[in-house]
């Protein structure tokens, strides 16, 4: 119910709030486990492809290996490792471990650092693996 005095809501908006290394996680850890939705229809877009032919399959890694699906694929292999870290913050409060203020601020700006870090260390392994 609104406060009908003074004609503002009793709780304070997302307008109001100073963005913080904790709270911007959050909305982060919200907004990559979406994006794993569709980074997940791609990985059984190309498992389909792999099971119906080479020929599919090749179109399927063309796509992938060019210039816009590499970004694509960047920017699901980042949103994976964000939402790891993430997770592993998660797991650690469900523990009871970690719930202290300054704690909580420097784990969100480490996983706000190590995630793109990590990412580029998964990419070149790649590379040079291949």
């Amino acid at each position: 119910m609104a406060n009908t005095v003074k004609n503002r809501p009793l709780s304070p908006h997302l307008q109001i709030y100073r963005p913080i290394p904790t709270m911007m996680s959050s909305i982060v850890h919200r907004i990559t486990g979406g994006a794993l939705y569709f980074g997940t229809v791609l990985v059984a877009w190309w498992l389909i492809a792999a099971a119906t032919g080479p020929a599919y399959f090749e179109t399927v890694n063309w796509i992938f290996g060019s210039w816009i699906g590499r970004i694509v694929l960047f920017g699901f292999t980042w949103a994976l490792v964000q939402h790891v870290l993430g997770g592993l913050r998660h797991l650690m409060w469900d523990l009871g471990y970690g719930f202290e203020k300054h704690f909580t601020t420097r784990m969100a700006k480490i996983s706000f650092a190590a995630a793109p870090v990590i990412t580029i260390l998964i990419w070149i392994a790649g590379y040079m693996a291949r």
